[in-house]
C-alpha cells in the first residue's frame, strides 16, 4: 500500500448536547472529498478519539464506511490504553473492510522501547490491513524510536510512520538507517514543505478538515516537482497551518468548519471553544485564504 496525496483525520461534530452530529460528518466528509483529500481517518486525535467511548467509536467505523464507500482510502485510528483494546480495534477495522490502520504510541503509561515494540509486534500479528505507526511524543510521552522501528522490519505489514515529532533530523536519519522500508508521512503541518523535498508523498493533516484545498495543492506541486508553486502555496496556507499549531488545535480547526458553515459544534470537555480574541484572530487569517464550500 503506497500512501499518496492529503488523509484527514475529520473533526467529530457534536450537537449542542455533545452528541455526535452525523448529518454535520456527512457534510464534512463530502466536503474534503471535493476538495482534493483522498483518505479519512476516523480515530484521529483531531476527531477527538480520546473523548470517545468504544461504543461511539465502532459506530464512526461503520458511518465512514457507509457514507465514504470507495471515494476514499479509509485507515481506521485504533490507539487505545492497552494491547488488547487496539487489537480489538483493529480487528473491528478489518472486518467493516478498511484499507489500513493508524496506530499511535498507547497514551499515558510511557511504555519502554522494549515494551513499544511488543506492543506493536503484537498488532501487527493479530491483523493482515498495513499499518501506519504515529509518532507524537509530545502528546503521548514516549518516543517510536529506532530500536523499534529496527525490531519492525521483518513484519510487511508495518509500512510508514507518519512523524509529528517536528524533528527533521528524524526524516534524514530514517531515510540513511532504513531506505525506503518505511513510507514517513507527513505529520507536523508547517514543516509539511521540507517532507515533500525530501520525497514524502502523504500528508495526514489535521487542518485539512477546514482547508483541504489548501493543502492538496501544495502537495500536488510538490509531487510534481514544482517546488517554487508550491513554495508559494505554502506561503499562503503557513499562518493558518501556525496559529492552529500554535495551541488549542481542535478547537480552531472546528471554529474553521463552522466558518464555513458546517455545524461541527464544540469540543466536548474539557476542552472548550475559543475566547474571543483567539476567534477574532483565527478568522482573519482563516478570511485571507477565502474558503468555501
Amino acid at each position: 500500500m503506497k500512501l499518496e496525496g492529503i488523509y484527514a483525520p475529520l473533526v467529530t461534530p457534536f450537537d449542542a448536547d455533545e452528541n455526535i452530529n452525523y448529518p454535520a460528518l456527512e457534510q464534512l466528509i463530502d466536503f474534503v472529498l471535493s476538495n482534493g483529500v483522498v483518505g479519512l481517518i476516523p480515530g484521529g486525535t483531531t476527531g477527538e478519539v480520546y473523548a470517545l467511548n468504544d461504543a461511539e467509536r465502532l459506530e464512526l467505523f461503520r458511518f465512514y464506511r457507509q457514507v465514504a464507500g470507495k471515494r476514499a482510502t479509509l485507515i481506521a485510528g485504533v490507539n487505545a490504553g492497552a494491547t488488547r483494546d487496539v487489537i480489538r480495534f483493529s480487528q473491528a477495522a478489518e472486518e467493516m473492510g478498511y484499507d489500513g490502520l493508524m496506530a499511535a504510541v498507547p497514551p499515558y503509561s510511557r511504555p519502554t522501547q522494549r515494551e513499544l515494540l511488543a506492543h506493536y509486534r503484537a498488532v501487527a500479528q493479530s491483523v493482515s490491513l498495513p499499518i501506519v505507526l504515529y509518532n507524537f511524543p509530545w502528546r503521548a510521552g514516549s518516543e517510536i524510536g529506532y530500536p523499534v522501528l529496527d525490531g519492525l522490519v521483518s513484519l510487511p505489514n508495518i509500512i510508514g510512520i507518519k512523524e509529528a515529532s517536528s524533528d527533521m533530523s528524524r526524516v534524514y536519519e530514517m531515510r540513511l538507517r532504513y531506505g525506503e522500508r518505511y513510507q514517513i508521512i507527513c505529520g507536523s503541518d508547517d514543516q509539511a514543505l521540507d517532507y515533500f523535498f525530501w520525497g514524502t508523498t502523504a500528508w495526514i493533516a489535521g487542518a485539512a478538515s477546514c482547508a483541504p484545498r489548501q493543502h492538496a495543492d501544495v502537495l500536488e506541486a510538490a509531487l510534481k516537482g514544482d517546488f517554487v508553486t508550491a513554495r508559494a502555496r505554502m506561503d499562503a496556507l503557513m499562518p493558518l497551518l501556525r496559529n492552529i499549531e500554535s495551541g488549542s488545535y481542535t478547537p480552531k480547526v472546528k471554529f474553521g468548519c463552522e466558518l464555513l458553515g458546517i455545524p461541527v459544534g464544540n469540543p466536548r470537555k474539557p476542552l472548550l471553544p475559543l475566547a474571543d480574541e483567539e476567534r477574532r484572530e483565527f478568522q482573519r487569517i482563516f478570511d485571507a485564504l477565502n474558503i468555501r464550500l
